[in-house]
């Protein structure tokens, strides 16, 4: 029992055991302060780098740059705190190159049983690289639709416009509807009676959409009547083709709407609608 009272005491009142310990804290100390300027002046200097790549005259895509942008940062950020923690360890005094070579004995028996993880991994390195949907997009993947909110190593954030977020694994990824690439089609059916003479409706309408495109920025260029799409029963339709920016064609469709019933009724145009006819029998 004395023996280990004094063994405590040595410990305690050793002034090169106090002067290690201080030494040590303060090398962990500035460790942690490196760490965290080189996660956020890195982060910085990833942001300027785009941003320089952004004024090259050279081929721009917003959307694979964003992508890009996070992906790199959290990689960054994975990278540095792994090296901290390795410089830590060492700095305690303990054996790195034994521990790391025993996290790679680990690792591989942990892999066999991780296939579905690195699957997930290789298959988002996949969807970035091959810029199959980025940041920003909207996209159907299986059920879900909606904006792609994070792309990360793996999974695949999609949130939907009523507000659900839709976690999806990237290994899981089989097929995807990205309706953020190319130009999209609004299509605008005008029905019009029987009665009303179709050329002179036509001519009308238009004349109409003759520089529609300048009245809303949405549209690539004016639309274009395709002429008469269906004889119905009590009407007749015309169809409207209007190109518009990505994802812009339901709100282009119903401005359209509500101005061509306006532009119809200033030229006296009927507008068919369902009519009840009554006879009384004498």
């Amino acid at each position: 029992m004395n023996k280990i009272l004094e063994g405590i005491q040595k410990f305690f009142f050793n002034e090169a055991t106090w002067i290690a310990l201080g030494k040590t804290s303060l090398k962990i100390v500035v460790i942690l302060l490196l760490t965290g300027i080189l996660v956020k002046v890195g982060g910085r200097v990833i942001e300027k780098v785009f941003l320089m790549r952004q004024r090259s005259p050279l081929a721009y895509s917003e959307r694979r740059q964003n992508t890009l942008l996070k992906l790199i940062q959290n990689i960054l950020t994975y990278v540095v705190y792994f090296t901290a923690i390795i410089t830590i360890l060492s700095t305690l005094g303990i054996n790195v190159a034994g521990l790391l070579a025993g996290a790679g004995i680990l690792g591989l028996a942990v892999g066999f049983g991780a296939q579905s993880l690195v699957k997930d991994v290789i298959t988002g390195f996949f969807i970035v690289f091959e810029d199959q949907f980025a940041v920003g997009d909207q996209v159907q993947i299986g059920q879900a639709i909606g904006a792609v909110e994070e792309i990360g190593l793996r999974t695949t954030k999609v949130k939907s416009y009523t507000g659900e977020l839709h976690i999806i694994p990237n290994g899981n990824i089989a097929e995807v509807i990205n309706y953020s690439i190319h130009n999209s089609l609004a299509l605008i059916d005008v029905s019009v009676s029987y009665e009303s003479d179709i050329p002179v409706v036509e001519k009308l309408i238009e004349g109409y959409l003759k520089d529609l495109s300048i009245k809303y920025e949405e549209l690539v260029k004016d639309p274009v009547l395709l002429g008469v799409q269906t004889l119905a029963a009590s009407e007749i339709v015309l169809r409207v083709v209007a190109e518009t920016k990505p994802m812009q064609q339901h709100g282009v469709a119903r401005n359209i709407r509500r101005d061509l019933k306006e532009f119809l009724e200033e030229n006296d145009i009927e507008i068919p609608y369902p009519k009840m006819v009554v006879y009384q029998s004498k």
